[in-house]
């Protein structure tokens, strides 16, 4: 497996182009197959997950044509099964599940497994195919839903860690054929969801109040092609605004969207942190000294638990203490042990990270447990002392574009070593 060495102590300097999200070009792509006609996809990242979910819609029949960051997709015919072998390996190709029973009402789509960061069930997405009329059955590792006709219900998709995105998403996707209209109460209010609903409009559907914790869906015989421009990943976004803070540097994001990341801003803002937006993007911009916060990861627009890793690792560098409460996900804490051999001074107590910074960073090999958590240590051996070797970093070319290429052109020291 490869792995990335980095030389830390240099400040970040310089522009980066932000990539198209990853956690809406997912669904999107799943949305492709609710019409037999051809999308085109824009602003689509060079992501290992990107590429597995082309795997996936090529394997139920679609044609799916790459050039650079633009992909097509035809889905004229297809089947009804995603196997096991794909699925398993990427938790959000369950989102085919909604445009496979919303076109042809009835799928068969693996069950995507278990996760490093905590059980993630699906329960609430059968909740609202059964909503919809769909009949529901686990068996032999598999989900099966099917019905004649589907027809609009209200949903409520609320869980026991706030709405669920992928839900969201799947039930949406379903609705926009069924007959009449849904209504999803405690809907998922992320912009990805948002970014989803205006490409299912594109092609047609009739979806009001994306964004917001109620969406309207009126059904329609069918959808049609359309093309549509993924919005920039507003948590590679913050990622690289950590990584700039961290290393006492200067980094502006562009394409990056302000309205994105108000909680990350203010967040940085308080700890003293100069945040300046722009019609290029957004510059951050470390202040003299800065000042320990306190966290408490939400569903959007709260601080989003994809950032806390991230910005554990800044709070290890700022004197006093600071606290990070996570609630979304009861086991994301596993760069918290990476973090101690680096020399950090924290504790986990319960669904808190007690961490008492000032102390230095020195270089040291680490292992990457999960996407986030790759993006912690690497932002740690950055400013570390000495060399950082963060090993297993295909979780990291999953999310982030050519990272190593990025930090070397914001002035890092990162090579890619390749594995056996």
């Amino acid at each position: 497996m490869d792995s990335l060495l980095i030389k830390g102590g240099k400040p970040l300097h310089g522009v980066v182009d932000i990539s198209g999200a990853k956690n809406a070009v997912l669904p999107i792509m799943a949305a492709t197959l609710l019409t037999p006609e051809r999308c085109v996809i824009r602003n689509v990242p060079d992501l290992a997950d990107v590429g597995m979910m082309e795997r996936i819609l090529t394997s139920m029949g679609a044609s799916v044509q790459r050039d650079g960051g633009t992909l097509t997709v035809q889905a004229s015919r297809i089947s009804d099964k995603a196997d096991y072998d794909l699925v398993r390996k990427m938790r959000g190709s369950i989102c085919v599940l909604g445009p496979l029973l919303g076109r042809l009402h009835r799928a068969t789509v693996s069950m995507p497994g278990g996760c490093v960061i905590g059980v993630r069930p699906i329960d609430l997405h059968l909740k609202g195919m059964r909503a919809l009329g769909a009949e529901v059955k686990t068996m032999a590792g598999y989900v099966r839903v099917k019905s004649r006709r589907l027809v609009g219900a209200p949903v409520f998709l609320g869980g026991r860690a706030g709405p669920t995105v992928l839900g969201t998403a799947n039930v949406m996707m379903a609705a926009v054929l069924a007959e009449g209209q849904t209504i999803i109460e405690s809907a998922a209010c992320e912009p990805e969801v948002t970014d989803l609903a205006k490409f299912l409009n594109a092609m047609g559907a009739k979806i009001a109040g994306a964004g917001g914790p109620t969406i309207t869906i009126t059904g329609v015989k069918q959808l049609h092609g359309a093309e549509h421009e993924v919005i920039p990943d507003r948590i590679e976004a913050a990622t690289y605004a950590i990584a700039g803070v961290a290393t006492r540097g200067e980094v502006t994001l562009r394409g990056a969207r302000i309205e994105h990341l108000t909680a990350v801003i203010d967040k940085l803002r308080d700890m003293g942190v100069k945040v300046e937006g722009h019609a290029g993007g957004i510059t951050f911009k470390r202040g003299r000294s800065l000042r320990p916060v306190d966290i408490t990861t939400l569903p959007y627009p709260g601080f989003p638990t994809d950032v806390q890793a991230q910005m554990m690792t800044l709070l290890t560098l700022i004197p006093g203490i600071s606290i990070i409460t996570e609630r979304i996900f009861e086991a994301r804490f596993s760069h918290a042990a990476e973090l101690l051999r680096l020399g950090a001074d924290l504790a986990i107590e319960g669904p808190s990270a007690i961490i008492k910074g000032g102390s230095p960073l020195s270089g040291a090999p680490v292992m990457a447990s999960d996407l986030r958590a790759s993006a912690a240590l690497v932002i740690a051996g950055l400013v570390a002392k000495g060399i950082t070797q963060v090993n297993r970093i295909y979780h990291l070319d999953r999310g982030y574009e050519k990272i190593d290429a990025k930090l070397h052109g914001l002035g890092a020291s990162v090579s890619r070593v390749a594995g056996s």
